[in-house]
């Protein structure tokens, strides 16, 4: 890996000495609300008569316009600045969460017919999506900004430690919050994102980047660029197989252990904060403490990956379920963050932005397709979605080691 990127030259660490600390706690807020939808969707899905494949195909549109809008958002704070795509993106979540969750709430009161209320469920999140799109891609170019490259991947190490935080928070307080109605998590999550928003409008000061000027354009990155291929090649199917995976065991979840629709929220949403809680753990506890290389920390946590998966495809208790669940969390914790670093040391300090709108757009493409595969597989036979995953990882992890083996050689 070649030493192309620095920090900005305009970097001064006085400055910008408590700006790490404004922007991972307000990552704590994002993750809180991107995570409450997945503890309450299947449940709320189920209670209006969708099929598991029409609840997933609403995730799958929603992944498809954040993977088309992740890359433009993140062009966009090469020039606009990180700060104000962040706040386009946070306000824009606040207003999506809003209509998306009015739209549930009339046609669960039977004002609008099931089939219209899926049509409208789904222009409502795609509109929600185009505009959510902005946070992460914005958020981890400014966490680039901020850190030099001996610092980058426990940089990104942080940024996932706090939206994995969130993640702890997000479904625990969405189980208990779903024992008052299924949709007041989403109210919740939309008030918490406000407050966010606000705290970010107030305290955390523009990015250190050079802002690219109308004379100057953005570089479009492809996703073909040889220097950051192999990670997204990684990306794509990692969350594509997360995806197959995380969509369906709210259903799994259910059926194994015969709950009803509020049950299922608060076990989930349990289950889902131990794994948050597990990825949180593996951040703070490996990743912040031992220097290893993005490709080195994907050797280590696709293996954990695959025993997770094997054991939700056998599993038939609520012990194994939860256990697999924590398994899923630690080894997420590690190949999130060393992918995205990989990507964002992969280029020069010009192209963060662009990279972290590519790289960033890797999870949604992942869960355009992975919701539906899983849908489709889990009516068919509910362990499917498991055991194609557990079979995808397989082939990934030796991929991970020649590429780990390739980048060494060129540049020892």
């Amino acid at each position: 890996m070649t030493d192309t990127n620095t920090t900005s030259p305009h970097f001064d660490p006085t400055t910008y000495r408590y700006a790490r600390v404004i922007l991972l706690t307000a990552l704590v807020g994002m993750g809180f609300g991107m995570t409450v939808l997945f503890a309450v969707l299947a449940p709320l899905g189920r209670e209006v008569g969708f099929t598991e494949l029409e609840i997933s195909s609403i995730i799958a549109a929603s992944s498809l316009t954040v993977f088309l809008a992740s890359p433009r958002w993140g062009r966009l704070s090469d020039r606009w600045g990180r700060k104000k795509v962040l706040l386009t993106g946070l306000f824009g979540y606040v207003a999506g969460t809003l209509l998306f969750a009015s739209v549930f709430h009339i046609t669960l009161v039977g004002i609008l017919l099931p089939v219209v209320g899926y049509y409208a469920l789904m222009i409502s999140r795609i509109a929600h999506a185009s505009l959510m799109a902005a946070m992460m891609p914005s958020a981890s170019a400014y966490m680039a900004d901020i850190t030099d490259l001996a610092g980058r991947t426990k940089g990104m190490g942080a940024v996932g430690a706090a939206t994995n935080l969130g993640n702890i928070i997000g479904p625990a307080v969405g189980g208990l919050l779903a024992g008052i109605t299924l949709l007041t998590p989403l109210w919740f999550a939309a008030g918490l994102a406000a407050v966010t928003a606000v705290f970010v409008v107030f305290f955390l000061p523009e990015s250190p980047h050079v802002k690219v000027t109308s004379t100057r354009t953005t570089k479009r990155l492809k996703y073909t660029d040889s220097r950051i291929m192999p990670f997204i090649f990684v990306g794509v199917l990692m969350f594509m197989g997360m995806a197959m995976v995380q969509q369906t065991l709210a259903f799994r979840f259910q059926d194994v252990l015969n709950l009803t629709a509020v049950e299922t929220a608060q076990t989930f949403g349990l289950a889902m904060g131990l794994s948050a809680a597990a990825s949180l753990g593996s951040q703070l506890f490996l990743m912040q403490r031992f220097d290893l290389a993005p490709f080195q920390w994907l050797r280590i946590a696709l293996p954990i990956l695959i025993v997770a998966f094997g054991c939700m495809a056998i599993a038939d208790s609520k012990a194994l379920l939860m256990g697999a669940m924590v398994l899923q969390g630690a080894g997420m914790g590690l190949a999130g963050p060393a992918f995205m670093a990989g990507a964002s040391l992969a280029v020069t300090a010009e192209e963060q932005g662009a990279v972290a709108g590519v790289a960033g757009s890797c999870g949604p493409l992942g869960f355009t397709i992975g919701p539906l595969l899983g849908g489709f597989f889990y009516q068919y036979q509910p362990a499917l979605p498991y055991w194609i995953t557990f079979f995808i990882y397989i082939p990934l992890f030796f991929f991970v080691i020649w590429a780990n083996r390739k980048l060494t050689r060129s540049n020892p």
